[in-house]
């Protein structure tokens, strides 16, 4: 897509606008008032449905043992007029080999003064859902990691301040991340030829969408794709693992025993606070993102996105709360998207359970007990037409013969269709 840029290798530039006041006050400076969330004693054992169908292992055949992915790409030489900004960056302390590269680094742009200066959680402590009692609203999101039998939840008032989790879940290092200004929430495996990866934040991002860094190589990631695309490890693909937004009470009602990141982080912040207020308005230009807006639907239209195979599907959030169910194929696999309202904005108001309800979805392979599902709404619950066993938007049966039980979920993205359009192409748009 053609971009229109100013000056795009004036890297100390000055953040102007709202948008870069919400910057930096994500950032964060000291506050003068705690954190909320009590200290944990122990942390409890996840609680994940008991009979979940058997998901496909990480990755392709042959591929790292961690699941990380290598794709045969095309380099980028680095060119002449990138030189300055390579030289500021080395200067800044960066060992990256900019000599490898998948994009020309003018997409690249510098919107903060310093690597983890939004400092990601290292250490997480989490406290389980029935203990978290009224430090977290029911409406507020939270990002909902599962891995093998485990599940856990990551606070969106606290992803918002930190961006990346460096975590381990059953045994996998996994990093949960998410990115406001794209409103991606995202898994992954933190492993790639045998190394595990402390994911940081760059302090850089390509289509306003973070650009994480690992500590091996200090690599650039795209976090909305999960590829390395400049340094050492340019080409790889980190293993998407499966993660959805949904209220906490969704999640609680699910999993009273599963853990919740709480705010006991190292830093003082604003947790519960929105510092990009109004950016999901429908009427604000993208901060810091200089591609051109595929307008077949608003930027900031929240988006599910299912890409399997050579196929990318995105379901808008206005589609999906009209419908609530989606059967749909994609890749050749069936699929089904469930969606609930009840999930408040992470980015509208500026308390952040005082936000509009815009509900959450999950993706989920329509089967259970080699048994094929077909879903539907009555009475305004989602119910399967099998059984009538009731079912909520993380694939959790909350009542009926299949209570207790929980459908494969999909790895899916949870995004705004400017990011997901700007770095792939022929997207389908899902229509009822």
């Amino acid at each position: 897509m053609a971009r229109e840029r100013l000056n795009p290798f004036s890297r100390r530039r000055l953040l102007v606008g709202a948008g870069a006041m919400a910057l930096l006050a994500a950032c964060g400076q000291p506050e003068s008032a705690p954190p909320t969330t009590p200290a944990p004693t122990a942390v409890p054992p996840a609680a994940a449905p008991p009979a979940v169908d058997p998901a496909p292992g990480p990755g392709a055949e042959g591929a790292d043992p961690g699941g990380a992915t290598k794709a045969q790409i095309q380099l980028v030489p680095l060119a002449e007029d990138e030189q300055e900004a390579v030289s500021a960056w080395i200067d800044d302390g960066w060992q990256t080999d900019f000599s490898i590269k998948s994009v020309h680094l003018s997409e690249v742009t510098q919107a903060a003064a310093k690597r983890d200066i939004i400092p990601p959680i290292d250490e997480p402590k989490f406290i389980s859902a029935a203990e978290v009692g009224d430090n977290l609203p029911g409406n507020e999101p939270v990002a909902v990691l599962q891995v093998e039998d485990q599940v856990r939840a990551y606070p969106l008032r606290i992803l918002t301040f930190h961006e990346i989790v460096n975590d381990e879940v059953a045994g996998v290092p996994v990093a949960s991340t998410f990115c406001p200004l794209c409103n991606t929430a995202i898994g992954f495996r933190r492993q790639i030829q045998g190394q595990t990866l402390r994911m940081g934040v760059s302090a850089n991002l390509r289509a306003s969408n973070l650009l994480m860094w690992d500590d091996v190589t200090e690599s650039w990631w795209q976090q909305s794709t999960g590829e390395a695309i400049v340094g050492t490890y340019t080409g790889w693909r980190l293993a998407f693992l499966p993660m959805a937004i949904s209220s906490f009470d969704t999640f609680l009602e699910s999993y009273p025993d599963g853990p919740v990141l709480t705010e006991e982080t190292g830093h003082v912040r604003r947790y519960g606070s929105n510092p990009y207020v109004g950016y999901d308005s429908g009427n604000r230009k993208p901060f810091l993102f200089f591609d051109e807006i595929d307008e077949r639907l608003p930027a900031t239209e929240r988006v599910i996105v299912v890409e399997i195979g050579d196929e990318q599907v995105a379901y808008p959030f206005s589609t999906l709360a009209e419908s609530r169910v989606v059967h749909d194929r994609v890749g050749g696999e069936d699929i089904v998207v469930l969606f609930t309202p009840g999930t408040a904005s992470a980015l509208g108001a500026g308390t952040i359970a005082e936000a509009r309800d815009v509900g959450a979805a999950g993706v989920f392979r329509p089967r259970l007990n080699r048994q094929d599902l077909q879903f539907l709404v009555e009475d305004g619950l989602i119910v399967d037409d099998q059984t009538g066993s009731t079912w909520n938007s993380l694939g959790l049966a909350t009542a009926g013969k299949f209570s207790g039980r929980g459908l494969t979920p999909v790895v899916h993205g949870n995004d705004f269709w400017f990011s997901w359009a700007a770095l792939r192409e022929n997207v389908r748009i899902y229509q009822a």
